[in-house]
Order: structure tokens, then C-alpha cells, then sequence
């Protein structure tokens, strides 16, 4: 039996005060930060939504297990725990721990890409975009159609096209294509799954043109839930077994532990191939530490050790993916437009079709972003064309393929109240649509410039 209220399937033991403040004193922080909420500080913000990475609840087995972390350089135990871990979810036998999932990209990607060479992915993510663009690789996103469609009732929007790859494998040549990632679940593409069986189509091409197949696992758990509800022939296996089934596939894997690991910092590159893996090594051990650290100490080893056997639970996943969903199909309800049905990590407001009245020069995303710190001190992100947006030769915007907002949702973090909260927030933002007013960027880097742009009110 399924019960209608949904409740956190574990007990508060210790709590962390939140910010309360005034509407006029959100206005003046919003300002201060240049319209950026990166740009905040984290108690001027009430409810967190920036993202999901690092920003989670750990366990008190996770606490005790960082009491045991050992602090050796070199072969510690809590490195052995780690890779018997990482080592049993992905069946991969090269392990290199890193600090967080963007240094086992740099490390991936810069070896592999360089000018002439292409990656293709589901679509890639902005730090994934930004560790192959800057070694001189381009990269290309195929999503499958049906993604593009915000509407429509697919159970696995977060598929890559397998005909489209098929067809840039031909076009581009396959010994020109670097690798191909398929993210699970698909970030930029609304959170949402990909399917068991996309996943073996898509490492079925690549191995038949001899190309690298990489998985990112960020949310694999997650995904596992949505395959295990959503896809035939999954019903009887357990989430764990079947994220393993799912790594079985690939050749090499990137995971950011600071999503399903459960922990605020860590990642890991795993790989099958011996050549590979030396090289990568020399890498890690060149910029991010000892290859049985690389970046990280012993306690947060154990607590990713940890948090990657606790988030197959079925009582947490079941938990977790109900929540987002509540908030999700509440604003659904609402009118609110956005990318259905809900994924699993994050729900993904289309904000182009909210503010129809705001030009996308004007980025809607980045209105909205503002729109709801000032009205309920809730921080959350675009992902538009402020992330993704280009320039023309001539300086003119070349906008995203999509205008969203991303609310994630940090993992054992925020209750149910919380979530309410949220929603009557979104009925005074809907009341005041037509109030609000797009933005300008005034200062922007060249690389991942939404972390740090500055905007003006336009």
C-alpha cells in the first residue's frame, strides 16, 4: 500500500537554522550580487535550490564513518573501501579517485579531446561543455526528439538519438570522435531518465565503430528508479543491480559523488582499459593528489563508501523521487510550464513559456531566478541561454535550445513543509507575471560564465 502524505524516511537529530528576511531586504542583496544568485551569500537565501551537488543530508552512519577515515598518503584503508565500492557498482578495474566529477572530467576529457576531435552526448552538462570545449574539442547534443517537446508523456525523454548518432559517426568520421556520454539522468535535458535500453543501443554503435563509450553516473541511482518503474523487464531486480547492469555497457565512467554519493565533495573516473587508466593516473597525480586520494581525505572516502551503498535504498528512492514530483506536478497544476513528466533530482520550469513577454536577449531564465529570491528567498538557477547562449561574429546572441529553470533539490535536506512553502511562493510570482522584467549581462568571463556574470535590471 501506498500512502497519499509523503514523509522522510528518517528522524531529525540535529538542525540548521535557515534565514528568515524581509522582501526589501532580498531586493537589496539581489542587487548587491548583480542579479546573480551565485553571487549571494548563503544566509541571505531561505530556501536553497542552486543545485543538488554537495548540498545533501549525510547519515549518521556517514558521520561515523568519517571518524574512522584514515589519513595516509599512500594505500589507505579507507581508499580500499572506496574502490571495493565504486569497484562493485561499475565492475570497471581502474579506479581514480577526485575531488569532485569536474576534475575527473578535466582529467578525461583533456586527454582525449584537442583540436579536430568530438565528443557526442544525450547533452552535455555545463562544466562536461566546458572541460572539452577548453581543450579544443567540440561538442554535440542529440537528444531525442520527443525531449524537446515539454508536453509530451515520455517515459524516458532523457534518451540520446541512436539514428542522429549513427549519422554524425559518418559524418564526422568515428576516429575523430573522441567519446560519447551519455548522461544519466540527462541535467540539461530536465533531469530525465535513460532508458536500459538506450543505454545498450548506444554502446552497441560505439563498439561497433571502436569509440570510447562513457557514462556519467551522476544520478544513476535516481535513474535506476525511473528504469525499474518505467521499463519492462526490470520490475524483479533491485535498484543497485540494475545501475550495474547499466555500467556494464560503458568503457569508462564519471561520477560528481556529491549527487547520489550522498556527500558534500568527491567523485571518481573509472575505466577498463590499462593504457588508459596510466595515463589518466599521470594526470590525477599531477594535479589533484596520490593515486589512492587524488584530492580527497580519508573521512570523505568513507563517507562516499558509505553514501553510494545508502542510496540504493528502496525507502529513500521511493522518498526522494515522490517529493520532486509533489513540488513538480503542484505547479503543473498551477499552469506553471515545464518539462513533463518530472525528473528525479530537480523540477525544470520552461521560463520562455512562462514569461512570454520577455524577449530571450532579455533572458526570461535569468527573470525568473530573480523573481523568486525577491519573493520567497528562494535561490535557484537558469539554464538557458545565460549558461548556454553563444555569440554570432557579429556579437549577437545565438540563444539555447531551451529557456529553463532548474529547481534542484537538495538530497535529505528539506521537508515537506518546505516544499508547500515553495508552492505558494510560485502563486505570488504568477501574480506579478507580467511585472517582471528581463536583464542585461554587464561583466561576463568566457568560460561558464553564469557562476559569475553580472546583470542589470533592464
Amino acid at each position: 500500500m501506498q500512502f497519499k502524505t509523503i514523509f522522510e524516511p528518517f528522524r531529525i537529530k540535529m538542525v540548521e537554522p535557515l534565514s528568515v528576511t524581509t522582501e526589501a531586504q532580498r531586493k537589496d542583496f539581489l542587487k548587491q550580487a548583480h542579479y546573480n544568485p551565485f553571487l549571494l551569500k548563503s544566509d541571505q537565501v531561505l530556501i536553497d535550490f542552486l543545485t543538488d551537488s554537495g548540498t545533501s543530508a549525510m547519515s549518521q552512519n556517514q558521520w561515523a564513518g568519517m571518524m574512522a577515515g584514515d589519513e595516509s598518503y599512500a594505500g589507505a584503508r579507507s581508499w580500499t573501501k572506496f574502490e571495493k565500492v565504486v569497484h562493485e557498482l561499475t565492475g570497471m578495474p581502474y579506479i581514480l579517485p577526485t575531488h569532485q566529477g569536474r576534475a575527473a572530467e578535466r582529467i578525461l576529457y583533456s586527454h582525449l579531446g584537442g583540436e579536430g576531435k568530438y565528443f557526442i552526448s544525450n547533452t552535455h552538462f555545463d562544466t562536461t561543455r566546458a572541460n572539452i570545449e577548453f581543450s579544443g574539442a567540440l561538442a554535440y547534443d542529440i537528444p531525442i526528439l520527443e525531449a524537446k517537446d515539454f508536453s509530451a508523456h515520455h517515459p524516458f525523454k532523457g534518451n540520446m538519438d541512436v539514428i542522429k548518432l549513427k549519422g554524425l559517426i559518418h559524418e564526422l568520421g568515428a576516429a575523430n570522435i573522441s567519446g560519447v556520454i551519455l548522461t544519466v539522468t540527462n541535467n540539461s535535458g530536465g533531469g530525465q531518465p535513460v532508458s536500459m535500453q538506450n543505454a545498450r543501443e548506444v554502446s552497441k554503435v560505439c563498439h561497433e565503430n571502436k569509440i570510447l563509450f562513457i557514462l556519467d553516473m551522476c544520478r544513476i541511482a535516481e535513474n535506476a528508479y525511473f528504469i525499474h518503474d518505467r521499463e519492462k523487464g526490470f520490475e524483479g531486480k533491485t535498484y543497485k543491480e540494475i545501475a550495474q547492469e547499466m555500467c556494464s555497457f560503458a568503457d569508462a565512467a564519471i561520477m560528481s559523488a556529491k549527487k547520489d554519493g550522498l556527500v558534500n565533495m568527491g567523485g571518481f573516473l573509472s575505466l577498463r582499459n590499462k593504457e588508459l587508466s596510466d595515463a589518466c593516473t599521470q594526470l590525477l597525480i599531477i594535479t589533484e593528489g596520490y593515486s589512492t586520494y587524488g584530492g580527497l581525505s580519508g573521512r570523505d572516502m568513507e563517507a562516499i563508501a558509505i553514501g553510494l551503498e545508502e542510496v540504493f535504498d528502496p525507502a529513500y528512492l521511493q522518498y526522494r523521487i515522490r517529493s520532486t514530483t509533489y513540488l513538480g506536478e503542484a505547479l503543473y497544476k498551477k499552469g506553471v510550464p515545464l518539462i513533463y513528466p518530472i525528473g528525479g533530482h530537480a523540477v525544470y520550469i520552461d521560463a520562455k513559456g512562462f514569461y512570454p513577454n520577455i524577449p530571450v536577449d532579455h533572458y526570461p531564465g535569468q527573470a525568473l531566478v530573480c523573481e523568486l529570491y525577491t519573493t520567497g528567498g528562494i535561490r535557484c538557477v537558469e539554464v538557458g541561454s545565460v549558461m548556454f547562449g553563444k555569440y554570432d561574429e557579429h556579437g549577437k546572441l545565438i540563444p539555447a535550445p531551451m529557456e529553463l529553470v532548474r529547481l534542484a533539490i537538495p538530497r535529505r535536506v528539506y521537508t515537506q513543509s518546505h516544499i508547500d512553502f515553495v508552492i505558494e511562493v510560485f502563486d505570488e510570482v504568477i501574480k506579478a507575471k507580467t511585472s517582471a522584467r528581463g536583464l542585461r549581462i554587464t561583466h561576463e568571463p568566457h568560460f561558464l560564465r553564469h557562476f559569475t556574470a553580472q546583470f542589470e535590471l533592464i
